[in-house]
C-alpha cells in the first residue's frame, strides 16, 4: 500500500512539473549547421542574426549551430558539404564558388563599387538581387543572402607603400579570375589560399602578402606579423549567405520558407551592419598599433587605369559570367 502512495506521488510530482514547465523541452525537428572562416566579424554576425531568426520563427522545430574559423572543415570541403548536404549553410565571400559557377567571380571585379553604400544599392537593386539569390541553383545551393563585408586591404611581410611594392611579390587571393589578373597588373602573383593557411604562409615565406578585409587582419592578429595596411579601396569583399538545398528539400514547406525568407530579409540589414563593424575594425586596426598607407594620387588613379578593363578581361569567353558582369556595371553605373 505504501508502494502504491508513493507511485501516486511520483505521477502527481511529475504532472506539476509539467504543468510548470520544468521538463526539459523537446528536441528540434531538424538541425541547421551554419559554418564561416572567420570569427567576430561581419560573418558570425549573419550566422548570429540567422540563428536568432530562424529559431524564434520555426519556435524551436529547427536548431541553428554556428561553427566558425573553419570547425567543419576548409572552405572548399564546406561547400561541396553543401552541394551533398552533409553541411546545411555557409556563409563565406563569393569568390570561393567562381570554381563552382564563374559568375560568382564578378563580385570581386576591382574598380566595379566606389564605396560601400554603393555597393549596398547595386547589390540590392532588386533585379540585380533576384538573379544573386539563383546562382548555384543547379549545383545544389540556394543563395539567400548577399552583403558586403568590406574593402580589401593589402598586407605585407614588407609594407605596400607604392605601387612598384607589388612587383615581383607573391600575394594570396581567394582564386577569382578577376584577382589573378588584378595580380598581374601589379606585377604580383596570385597564390590561391585557404584563409587558414595564410598567417603560417607569411610567417614561412610561401606568399609575401595578402589581401582581406580590416576584421581579418585584427581578428586573426596580423599585427603580430607586421602593422602596416595599405588602403586603396580597389576592391569590394562581398559575402553571400547560402543553403544546401538537399537540407531545404528535406524540411517541410513552412520551414523552407521560412529559411530562404528570413536569408532575404536580413540583406539591408546586414549591409547596414558591415559599415558599423568595419570602421570599428578600423579604429582597433590602430588601437593595437597598426599604421595605414594610402598610394599617392598618382599611384591611385594610375591603378584604376591598370584595373579598369579587368572585368570585361576575364569574362569576355565566358558568356554567362560576362552577362552577368555588364549587368553587375550597368547597375554600377545606374547608381
Amino acid at each position: 500500500m505504501q508502494s502504491l502512495r508513493n507511485f501516486l506521488k511520483s505521477l502527481v510530482a511529475g504532472a506539476a512539473l509539467c504543468g510548470a514547465g520544468m521538463l526539459p523541452a523537446s528536441a528540434a525537428d531538424f538541425t541547421m549547421k551554419i559554418g564561416f572562416g572567420t570569427m567576430n566579424d561581419i560573418q558570425h554576425q549573419w550566422g548570429t542574426w540567422m540563428k536568432e531568426a530562424i529559431e524564434a520563427r520555426s519556435q524551436g522545430r529547427i536548431e541553428v549551430k554556428l561553427f566558425p574559423r573553419n570547425q567543419l572543415g576548409t572552405i572548399a570541403s564546406q561547400i561541396e558539404g553543401m552541394q551533398l548536404g552533409t553541411i546545411e549553410a555557409f556563409t563565406t565571400p563569393a569568390d570561393f564558388f567562381a570554381g563552382i559557377d564563374p559568375r560568382f567571380g564578378a563580385f570581386s571585379t576591382p574598380v566595379l563599387f566606389k564605396d560601400m553604400q554603393h555597393a549596398e544599392k547595386v547589390l540590392l537593386d532588386p533585379e540585380v538581387n533576384r538573379e544573386i539569390m539563383t546562382l548555384g541553383s543547379d549545383k545544389n545551393l540556394q543563395v539567400i543572402s548577399v552583403y558586403t563585408f568590406a574593402f580589401a586591404n593589402y598586407f605585407g611581410r614588407q609594407p605596400f607603400r607604392t605601387l612598384n611594392d607589388f612587383k615581383g611579390k607573391k600575394l594570396r587571393v581567394n582564386a577569382t579570375a578577376a584577382e589573378r589578373a588584378k595580380m598581374r597588373q601589379l606585377g604580383a602573383t596570385a597564390v590561391p589560399m585557404d584563409l587558414a593557411e595564410v598567417v603560417p604562409g607569411l610567417q614561412q615565406g610561401v606568399i609575401d602578402g595578402t589581401q582581406s578585409a580590416t576584421a581579418v587582419y585584427v581578428n586573426f592578429k596580423f599585427n603580430e606579423i607586421n602593422k602596416v595596411l595599405t588602403d586603396s579601396n580597389d576592391t569590394m569583399v562581398v559575402s553571400l549567405g547560402v543553403v544546401s538545398r538537399a537540407f531545404l528539400n528535406k524540411l517541410p514547406a513552412d520551414l523552407r520558407q521560412i529559411v530562404i525568407e528570413e536569408g532575404q530579409k536580413i540583406q539591408p540589414r546586414m549591409m547596414a551592419q558591415s559599415r558599423t563593424m568595419d570602421e570599428a575594425m578600423r579604429k582597433r586596426w590602430t588601437e593595437v598599433g597598426g599604421e595605414w598607407v594610402r598610394f599617392s594620387a598618382e599611384d591611385q588613379a594610375r591603378m584604376r587605369t591598370l584595373l579598369g578593363g579587368i572585368g570585361e578581361e576575364v569574362t569576355k569567353d565566358a558568356p554567362a559570367a560576362n552577362a552577368f558582369y555588364r549587368r553587375l556595371a550597368a547597375a554600377a553605373q545606374k547608381y
